[in-house]
């Protein structure tokens, strides 16, 4: 069976197995919550089902409905705002002690909130981030197997694809994200284990460098020197977590990442893509970073929006992560900018505000250990993309000698 004779129906219960059986890779007994917008029932059903079929003991459904927080921002007093009751992180807590697994699927208008305060949606983040801290700090720490994918939703399609009728961006976007999460092959399952290995071979070798630095510049006029944390890990595709479970965090990913040191990021990087962030889109990022820290921030459109995340806290003007990704990269491929940063950001290198992933640095899970490699904290971890078919990548030695790792956008190294 070829991909071109697969039905939607097929794809679709590929793409749900693919969920489990790669992104997740669901043990026999293993409990498992399902996070979607509730447009997404007809995939999380599915998801469901392949749970149970690979032997899960429970599954737990959490969904959400982005308009409920659209009428908070419109409707809703000061006070309820900044109202969060003390028992709001209390079940997700509980489920990470048990050992659930995660899976988020995304699929939100990303601009369905370009007309609320963005003094009130900053003011409504920070509050849900700081009782959600222990629940991001397991989550980074990879305490939990867990992974995030997408539901094709009519308000979703109809930003991405505003030229086609409803139905057709629907059916467009569905087709995008089977083929970059290769749902659309004979054996999705076979195909990213092809790809996966890819992925390990890079970050084995950028391991074996221990580069002192990335050095990136584009034709957009990036021009960055991110300084990397002492004994930094670089990792990517699949992840083996605390409970020793290997799953695939992001589906689809094409990206190989690590942590910059907090204080050595200099220079200018400007975004090649819009972010969507806080349910606003961003457009036209430029930031000069100086001792690791953004002194100089410009947007064309949604400058007030960033400038509220980089104003979350003190780590939030600092970097968490560079990933660098090759611009033939299935996503980029599609040449479709999905507006959502899952998909987004495995179309290009990019760096990360905020707070880095402690799996990035050697003893990372004690937090003076991370601190004093470079590491860096905060409430968010925002990122953004700034690489381009023209970009090039060096790595930089301790001894200030360069490496090429990319050329024209794409790797130059096995």
């Amino acid at each position: 069976m070829t991909p071109m004779t697969l039905s939607f129906d097929d794809k679709l219960a590929r793409y749900a197995d693919l969920l489990v059986r790669t992104g997740v890779n669901l043990p026999q007994g293993g409990k498992l919550l399902v996070q979607a917008p509730i447009e997404a029932a007809p995939l999380v059903r599915l998801v469901t089902r392949a749970a149970y079929r690979a032997g899960a003991a429970d599954v737990r459904v959490n969904y959400n409905d982005a308009h409920l927080g659209l009428a908070l921002f419109e409707d809703g007093s000061d006070e309820a705002v900044d109202f969060l009751p003390d028992w709001h992180a209390a079940q997700r807590e509980a489920m990470v002690a048990d050992g659930y697994a995660s899976i988020g699927i995304v699929g939100e208008d990303p601009s369905l909130l370009a007309g609320a305060d963005p003094g009130r949606i900053a003011r409504r983040s920070k509050l849900l981030a700081q009782a959600m801290k222990a629940v991001s700090e397991a989550t980074s720490g990879f305490q939990v197997n867990w992974t995030v994918a997408a539901m094709s939703t009519p308000a979703w399609a109809a930003r991405v694809y505003p030229e086609l009728p409803g139905a057709e961006a629907v059916a467009r976007l569905w087709d995008d994200i089977f083929a970059v999460t290769r749902a659309d092959q004979p054996d999705p399952v076979a195909a990213w284990d092809a790809h996966l290995g890819r992925l390990e071979r890079l970050t084995a070798y950028l391991n074996a460098k221990q580069y002192a630095a990335i050095h990136l510049r584009s034709e957009l006029g990036t021009d960055l020197t991110v300084g990397l944390a002492e004994v930094h890990i670089w990792q990517g595709g699949a992840e083996t977590a605390k409970n020793g479970i290997r799953g695939v965090p992001n589906l689809p990913t094409d990206e190989v990442f690590t942590a910059p040191h907090r204080e050595r990021v200099d220079g200018v990087a400007v975004a090649s893509k819009p972010l969507s962030a806080r349910g606003q889109l961003i457009e036209g990022i430029r930031v000069r970073f100086a001792g690791g820290k953004a002194v100089e921030v410009s947007a064309e459109k949604g400058e007030e929006t960033l400038r509220g995340l980089i104003e979350t806290d003190e780590g939030a003007a600092r970097l968490g992560e560079i990933a660098l990704v090759p611009a033939s990269a299935p996503v980029s491929q599609t040449g479709t900018l999905f507006l959502n940063t899952l998909f987004d950001e495995n179309a290009a290198s990019h760096i990360a505000l905020g707070r880095c992933y402690p799996t990035n640095v050697q003893h990372g899970e004690n937090p003076e250990a991370l601190l004093a490699a470079g590491g860096n904290d905060s409430l968010i971890h925002v990122d953004w993309m700034i690489g381009t078919a023209g970009t090039d990548v060096d790595g930089v030695t301790a001894d200030g000698g360069r490496e090429p790792l990319m050329r024209g956008g794409e790797w130059v190294v096995e």
